[in-house]
């Protein structure tokens, strides 16, 4: 695991700014406190910082360059069945320097060109340079878990892991005003585009190449890899093809597992006491002795406190298991240094637990095993429920929309039982009735557009009714994050849409930017491509019914896990925005952040909204005022180091 930066020049006005290589790599230290290292050749710069998991000697070092000086690679990822690859290499008569996964991807495209990308079984973002062919091929993991960013102008290509490496050189720094009114919606902002304009994330499976020498305004990426889509016709379970299913459902899961144990640093897993992580953590536990385990717990918060469900399977697999608990306090303590290590606005607020359970992980040992990816391919999602009942049209959905004006009225938050019924029983009732479309989007976003357009500026609205450029590029965007759910179509299609919008961008960025803000590795098996193909060619019925989700993966690993795991509510966890915002934060929101006068200066916001929602706030009734506050902080923290 690792950073990586690199520039291509076009002229020689921008060849300076090859200097600034030393000063991103600067920036990505926290990705590869082990090591760093650049290469310059003529008119490229390329850069890398390392976190040393496998062949941890300097003979892995990069930028690594294979013995002839033609091809060079920077690499940030796992290559886990690369020693099968290095030995039909071998038979092939290619020597090797190293005992790296590093230049057995570099010697697998010099032999093999873009098609190795289907032989790499991990996760990864690189760039391989051809001294000769005067050419740069970059390309992204199939699912996305490793981020790769780019900027194009007129005299220089630009491309790193973090969007904090490309802002040492001289780009454009505009915001995208489409992908800020997203943002409001959803708390994040969906690939391929960024907060800036330019500034753009290259697709999960996807790859380019660049020719050095015939720079062009724009880049063709193409793809390799996309979620599978197929048939979703089966109604009824057949219980012989079930169990043939189940079979290979736990054969996939136990070779992920076993896979990503590979390493030659301290290994061990993040154990919260769900499904996902229980059955990662008891397979793991198999097949290597005194395997080390970590889960945190909120004593402030026992309705969210999972440790008890833990400690049991920690105890039923015999892992050495270690629990964090933490207090509101501790949680606290850490959200500066979250907010501080983003490069783009994001407001996923559980990023703060992910944060300091990898800070406090990483003490014991270098790499991960996580349960991510679980909810998203196997149905485990509260929605998931909720579209359910929505396809299947009765009582309930009847009842629950001539109560939703009732509803609306009383308290809702995710802090506590009845809050959290109560706030899921609303965005059911504003979903259920809308088009399969609409309310997919419905319940991925936290706001309506309505209510995103009017916190904005008039100047920076986007009027979807109006057939302006921004409500054309928005529109355009929307429709396509989600094409994938279709008017009569399958089950399925949303669990792909999950996969490629909320995994992707939600998730696995959260993951991917707390753990590498500790030089922690974290693997996730349940993503291993054979998987998740697999999966998705099972009919949904095997995933979701009206009582249980992820029915199969519960099913296959029963006898594996202690049966108090099962038939519970899946629960999250709400970080105390609100105890904060109302007490310790009050004078920052106030004073700072949400401060009239600066509001007004900044010229982004809409004065009155912003009045309004603190209001809200602070008043005996907040409901989920906290929530978009917290959005507004993430921006606001970001646009003052970035763009102030």
């Amino acid at each position: 695991m690792c950073g990586i930066v690199g520039i291509v020049s076009f002229d020689d006005s921008s060849k300076k700014e090859l200097d600034l290589i030393e000063n991103a790599i600067k920036t990505l230290n926290k990705r590869g406190p082990d090591s760093q290292g650049k290469y310059v050749d003529n008119n490229i710069a390329l850069g890398h910082t390392r976190l040393s998991i496998i062949d941890i000697s300097d003979n892995g070092a990069q930028p690594f360059t294979d013995n002839t000086e033609r091809y060079t690679i920077i690499f940030n990822g796992e290559f886990y069945n690369y020693k099968k690859q290095r030995k039909i290499l071998e038979s092939r008569g290619v020597e090797f320097r190293s005992g790296s996964d590093t230049e057995v991807v570099l010697q697998m495209y010099i032999q093999y060109g873009v098609r190795c990308l289907n032989d790499i079984n991990g996760f990864f973002a690189l760039a391989i340079y051809d001294k000769k062919a005067k050419t740069l091929f970059i390309a992204r993991d199939r699912v996305g878990i490793k981020p790769l960013v780019y900027y194009l102008d007129d005299n220089k290509l630009i491309f790193a892991s973090e969007i904090k490496a490309l802002l040492e050189f001289d780009i454009k720094r505009e915001i995208d005003t489409t992908s800020l009114f997203t943002y409001l919606q959803l708390n994040y902002i969906p690939a391929p585009y960024s907060i800036l304009q330019g500034i753009r994330k290259l697709s999960p499976g996807h790859y380019f190449h660049f020719k050095l020498d015939e720079p062009s305004a724009k880049i063709e990426e193409k793809k390799y890899y996309e979620t599978p889509e197929t048939p979703d016709n089966i109604t009824q379970v057949n219980s012989r093809s079930y169990q043939e299913a189940q079979k290979k459902v736990e054969q996939l899961v136990e070779q992920a597992v076993t896979k990503r144990m590979i390493s030659d640093v301290p290994l061990g897993t993040f154990l919260s006491g769900g499904i996902d992580s229980s059955i990662i953590t008891s397979i793991a536990a198999k097949h290597t002795e005194n395997l080390q385990s970590f889960s945190i717990g909120y004593k402030d918060e026992p309705y969210f406190d999972e440790t008890e469900f833990a400690n049991l399977v920690a105890k039923k697999c015999g892992s050495n298991h270690t629990v964090f608990s933490l207090s509101n306090d501790d949680l606290f303590e850490n959200y500066h240094e979250v907010l501080d290590y983003l490069d783009e606005p994001f407001a996923d607020s559980s990023a703060i637990p992910v944060y300091i359970l990898s800070k406090l992980t990483k003490k014991h040992v270098t790499v991960a095993l996580s349960g991510d990816g679980a909810d998203e391919i196997f149905s485990g999602y509260n929605k998931h429920h909720a579209e359910l009942k929505a396809r299947q049209p009765g009582l309930v959905g009847k009842t629950v929309t001539l109560l939703n004006p009732l509803l609306k009225k009383l308290p809702q938050s995710r802090s506590s039982k009845l809050g959290n019924f109560n706030r899921q029983m609303v965005r059911f009732g504003d979903g259920v009735n809308l088009t399969n479309k609409e309310r997919y989007w419905r319940w991925a976003t936290f706001i309506t557009e309505e209510q995103s357009n009017y916190f904005l500026k008039e100047s920076k609205r986007i009027n979807i009714q109006r057939l302006s450029d921004e409500a054309y590029n928005y529109k355009k965007r929307k429709d396509n994050l989600l094409k994938g759910i279709k008017k009569d179509g399958s089950f399925n299609d949303v669990l792909r849409s999950d996969v490629d919008l909320v995994l992707q961008n939600d998730m696995l960025r959260k993951v991917d930017a707390m753990s590498m803000a500790n030089g922690l590795e974290v693997r996730t098996p349940f993503l291993d491509h054979k998987l998740v193909d697999y999966v998705f060619s099972l009919p949904s019925v095997y995933k979701i019914n009206a009582s249980l989700r992820k029915k199969i993966l519960k099913d296959t690993f029963r006898n594996l896990l202690p049966p108090e795991l099962y038939n519970r509510p899946k629960k999250g966890f709400e970080v105390p925005l609100l105890k904060w915002f109302q007490t310790d934060l009050k004078s920052k929101i106030t004073e700072e952040w949400l401060n009239d006068d600066f509001i007004e200066e900044q010229g982004i916001f809409n004065v009155t909204a912003i009045k309004e929602l603190k209001q809200k706030l602070f008043s005996l009734n907040p409901g989920d005022a906290h929530a978009t506050v917290w959005a507004i902080i993430a921006f606001q923290h970001w646009w003052k180091k970035y763009m102030a």
